[in-house]
C-alpha cells in the first residue's frame, strides 16, 4: 500500500530529535505537519466528524492544513500538554478537559495511522510496576523488586535483597535552582536511612545490579540497536562526559522478548535500559515509550534517524 499522506508530528518546540527526524523527512519529500498541544487554541484549529469511514476533517497550524482522513503516522514525542493562561483556574481546568477529551482523542483515533507511539499505549507502558511484570512474563530477568509505603517492609527488603536502589515510580518534571529540568538520580538505600517518610507515598526499591556496564536497547519498529554504555556509574544519565559506547548484539532470545514486551502494550518504538551483570547477564531495569535515542547516532554510527523516518514514513522494501 502507497502511503502519500502526511506525517504528523507532535512535540514541544525545543526537540532536537525531532528536528532531525523532519530533516529526514522533508529530504524524502514526506510531508510533514508540527505542532504542541500547547499551541491550541491558540495557533492550532481543529474541525472532525465522525463517519462510517472514521474521523475525518482537517487540523490546522499556521503553516499546514492537514486532511485526518489521510495521515500515514504520528510520531508522538513529548508535548508540553494543554494550558489556558489567558482563563481562571476552574475555567481553565475544564478547558483542558475538553481539549484532552476532544483534540486529544480525534489525534488518537485517525483511521489507518501508524502510531509511533499511541499516546493511550504510551500512557499505559508509563506504569513501572506494570512493564516489570511484562518484562518478567516476556522472559526478561528482572532484579528483586518491592513497591511499598511500609518503612518495616523496606527495611526488610534491603536487610534481604541488598545492596539496594530507591527509584521514582513515574518521573515528574525536576528544575534545579536555576530553573533548568534535571534528571530525578537513582539512589542507593540503607536500612538505617528508612524512617516513616516511606509511609507518606509509594516508593520502588530494587536490588542493585553488580553489573559490569549497562546497555540501551532502541527498538524501532522491526529494527534493534543495542549499544554497551561503559561508565563505572551508578547512574549513568548523571555525567554524558564519562561514557564510552560500543555496539553490541542481544544475547540470544532477548530481540524476541523485546517484541514480545512491545506487543503487549501495543508499542512500535522503545528504549530499554539493561544492566549487564559482572557474569554478563544482561538485567532488565525499564522502558521508556518516549525515550530518546539521537544522541547515540554519532556516537556508534548507527543509522537511527533514517530508521525513524522508514518507521513513519511506512517505507517498504
Amino acid at each position: 500500500m502507497t502511503h502519500k499522506g502526511p506525517v504528523l508530528v507532535v512535540t514541544n518546540m525545543d526537540d532536537p530529535t525531532t528536528d532531525l527526524v523532519i530533516e529526514e523527512l522533508h529530504g524524502r519529500g514526506v510531508p510533514v505537519v508540527r505542532f504542541d498541544s500547547g499551541d491550541f487554541p491558540a495557533t492550532l484549529s481543529f474541525a472532525a466528524t465522525i463517519t462510517g469511514e472514521g474521523v475525518e476533517g482537517t487540523l490546522t497550524t499556521p503553516t499546514r492544513t492537514a486532511d485526518l482522513s489521510r495521515v500515514r503516522s504520528l510520531y508522538y514525542r513529548r508535548p508540553s500538554g494543554f494550558t489556558f493562561p489567558h482563563l481562571d483556574e476552574q475555567t481553565a481546568r475544564f478547558a483542558v478537559t475538553q481539549a484532552r477529551y476532544g483534540l486529544g482523542v480525534v489525534l488518537a483515533s485517525l483511521p489507518g495511522c501508524l502510531y509511533v507511539n499511541h499516546p493511550h499505549r504510551i500512557g499505559d507502558a508509563e506504569f513501572k510496576p506494570a512493564g516489570l511484570d511484562v518484562a518478567v512474563r516476556a522472559g526478561f530477568r528482572v532484579p528483586p523488586t518491592l513497591i511499598t509505603s511500609d518503612p518495616d517492609a523496606a527495611r526488610s527488603f534491603i536487610k534481604a535483597c541488598g545492596p539496594v536502589v530507591h527509584k521514582p515510580l513515574s518521573t515528574p518534571l525536576y528544575r534545579n535552582d536555576e530553573g533548568v529540568s534535571c534528571t530525578v538520580e537513582v539512589l542507593e538505600a540503607a536500612a538505617e536511612e528508612i524512617d516513616d517518610a516511606v509511609a507518606g507515598t509509594a516508593h520502588l526499591f530494587q536490588s542493585r545490579v553488580e553489573k559490569s556496564a549497562d546497555v540501551r536497547v532502541t527498538v524501532m519498529g522491526d529494527q534493534v540497536f543495542a549499544v554497551r554504555i561503559d561508565s563505572g556509574l551508578l547512574d549513568w544519565r548523571t555525567d554524558y562526559s564519562r561514557l564510552t559506547y560500543t555496539v553490541v548484539q542481544p544475547p540470544p532470545g532477548t530481540t524476541e522478548a523485546l517484541h514480545t514486551y512491545l506487543a503487549h502494550f501495543g508499542l512500535v518504538f522503545g528504549a530499554f535500559d539493561f544492566a549487564v551483570g559482572r557474569d554478563g547477564t544482561w538485567w532488565f531495569l525499564e522502558c521508556n515509550s518516549s525515550g530518546q535515542w539521537a544522541w547515540l547516532e554519532p556516537e556508534t554510527g548507527l543509522p537511527m534517524t533514517a530508521t525513524m523516518a522508514d518507521l513513519l514514513e511506512r517505507k517498504t522494501t
